[in-house]
């Protein structure tokens, strides 16, 4: 699979992120499941209970933010291709075997390497204002003294085509109305190329969030093929709509912008491995899973920190409850998700003999906030049995499946009929902080990450000590 699909792939999953308007399957009341499998998973309450306490009020309460917290204040952003990546790479593998998780390892992965540098836009005309921007990921840079050139606002790619012959020469400015981030992110992964197609020079392209507080936020974008390659940066709502209003006074607006952005030579990473083997079928395997790599921006806390640290977390939890399932539960800490979903594309593609022995996968990647339940895509009867499963978590009112899954580094086994899942949470607010400096750990509040944690490591163990397996979509 090429780069630039796995790109696609990655745009389309953080698509689907945005809304809730996905559908909850009403035929799965219906569901009819065999009395002898369902007194089965009825029979283990006792246990998510036990999982359940012990997470969010026993000995491990507070433990998965605290981690975290010391994880993203030691390393900060950990930005695919750095070194400070592999630091924390190395840091979890040392922690993971310390907590006396099984089989811990690194599975070499190839990424792709772009770095941002030093950058800036400042506006010059008709006053002189410093533009507060962020460059996108795969972004070309500017020459040494930088690019200055009159701007053009736009609202959308429509007012780019009827005003064509005005963007020559240009820097173009899009000021899209934020309706929601399936529907306003194509600005960011198409908007530099769209208006090379008519010469602009670059683009500044308005957040893609609801809210600011005069915060960029960086993101991946695409070039398209034979079309020029031309700088992309994202600025403030703040700076967009000033912007907009100078040019809706006829005023004419100068735009300096510097940008040192450049891709460099691919470089080694790694996926992060550990488990609880399994005691009777080690070779058949439940995954939990998020990604360790982040933007360069914030602490990566909420993306994905949260995510990968409820993964590991759950494991070292069912570990220290003595809890051993049938199957194995793996844990996977993906690299290079941020850059394409690379390290999972190459995890998947080296497992391909494994896949028919996966009872189930999950992921989380779209922040760890109140859990509400899972999103699932799998067969009806999967999905039946995952319902009963999840009705075990009552407790924390956290029992709702809905479709599809939204976890893009798990896609790819998805799409390929792996049942699975991705963390359904209260996420509102996600991308308030989404690629952006915001994104630190006072995004994260400790009683969530316990409930979340809470889930992940209940469903994990259930789904692995299951008598039955799972049926996939062949």
């Amino acid at each position: 699979m090429k780069l630039k699909f796995r790109i696609a792939v990655l745009l389309l999953c953080f698509i689907s992120k945005s809304t809730f308007g996905d559908t909850i399957d009403n035929e799965v009341d219906q569901c009819s499941l065999p009395e002898n499998l369902v007194k089965e998973i009825e029979s283990y309450a006792p246990t998510v209970n036990k999982i359940i306490n012990e997470t969010v009020n026993g000995l491990y309460k507070g433990t998965t933010w605290q981690e975290l917290a010391t994880f993203v204040d030691k390393f900060g952003p950990r930005l695919s291709g750095s070194q400070v990546l592999e630091n924390a790479i190395d840091y979890m593998l040392d922690k993971l075997v310390k907590h006396g998780l099984e089989n811990v390892h690194g599975e070499e992965a190839v990424l792709p390497h772009w770095v941002r540098g030093k950058e800036s836009a400042t506006l010059l005309q008709p006053r002189v204002k410093d533009i507060a921007m962020l460059g996108l990921g795969y972004s070309v840079g500017t020459p040494t003294g930088g690019i200055t050139a009159l701007a053009i606002v736009l609202k959308s790619f429509d007012e780019l085509r009827q005003r064509r012959t005005e963007v020559p020469g240009k820097i173009v400015v899009y000021n899209q109305d934020f309706v929601s981030y399936e529907e306003t992110v194509i600005y960011r992964s198409r908007g530099a190329s769209e208006a090379a197609k008519f010469g602009a020079v670059a683009v500044l392209i308005r957040s893609i969030t609801p809210v600011s507080i005069y915060s960029p936020h960086t993101g991946m974008m695409t070039y398209q093929t034979n079309i020029t390659k031309i700088p992309a940066a994202c600025i403030t709502i703040e700076d967009a709509a000033m912007l907009n209003r100078m040019a809706d006074r006829g005023e004419t607006m100068m735009i300096n912008i510097r940008m040192e952005a450049q891709s460099l030579p691919a470089v080694k990473s790694r996926n992060t491995i550990a488990e609880i083997i399994g005691a009777e079928n080690p070779e058949k395997v439940v995954v939990v899973s998020g990604h360790l790599d982040s933007w360069d921006v914030g602490q990566g806390a909420m993306d994905d920190g949260g995510g990968a640290f409820i993964s590991w977390n759950s494991l070292r939890i069912l570990k220290a409850l003595n809890l051993r399932p049938r199957r194995t539960i793996r844990a996977i800490l993906w690299t290079g998700e941020e850059i394409g979903i690379v390290g999972a594309h190459q995890y998947i593609q080296s497992h391909k003999a494994d896949r028919q022995n996966l009872q189930f996968v999950m992921e989380s990647d779209i922040g760890t906030f109140t859990p509400i339940g899972l999103a699932f895509t799998g067969s009806k009867e999967a999905q039946c049995i995952l319902k009963k499963i999840m009705n075990l978590l009552e407790p924390i009112n956290a029992t709702m499946v809905r479709n599809p899954n939204e976890g893009p580094d798990i896609t790819e086994w998805v799409d390929l009929g792996v049942p699975g899942a991705s963390l359904w949470n209260d996420n509102g607010k996600y991308f308030w902080y989404h690629h952006s400096n915001g994104d630190t750990m006072s995004v994260e509040d400790p009683h969530a990450l316990d409930l979340c944690a809470a889930l992940f490591a209940a469903v994990s163990y259930v789904m692995a000590q299951l008598s039955v397996d799972l049926p996939h979509n062949n």
